[in-house]
């Protein structure tokens, strides 16, 4: 089996929160879907989990923190600066915030900061596989 990653978000409107990840190009699994949870799909190996508040409480006790808190940002490798601006753009048209934080335009890396309808913070990013080259990796 191939690594996957299931990110899993309590979401308050949940018809709401799958519009907006539709309009941001994520594709709904309805396998995984019901009326207390929903399967986006990003790619063949990333996947948002988005679960009811009712629903994310029977997995934790732990608080679902407000829509003005951050505990991580997720990133969204782009194709380019031209879907970095669309992602973006569709975020701010479909109930969600556009440039959070400020851009970053490196030149060889641009990155854009989004929220979903209920805060969760995303970044969408490109960079320039060239600027990569020569480069090694830890691991």
């Amino acid at each position: 089996m191939s690594r996957m990653i299931f990110v899993n978000l309590p979401v308050a409107d949940l018809p709401a929160s799958m519009a907006f990840y539709s309009a941001l190009g994520f594709e709904n699994n309805p396998q995984f879907t019901d009326e207390t949870a929903a399967c986006m799909v990003w790619s063949e190996s990333i996947f948002v989990m988005l679960l009811t508040h009712d629903k994310w409480r029977t997995f934790t006790d732990r608080p679902i923190p407000p829509a003005t808190s951050s505990e991580v940002m997720l990133a969204l490798a782009c194709d380019g600066r031209k879907e970095v601006d669309a992602l973006s753009q569709s975020a701010a048209k479909s109930g969600g915030t556009a440039d959070i934080n400020p851009k970053q335009d490196l030149g060889f890396m641009y990155g854009r900061s989004l929220a979903d309808p209920d805060g969760h913070v995303w970044e969408a990013f490109w960079m320039d596989p060239a600027a990569m080259e020569g480069q090694t990796q830890a691991g």
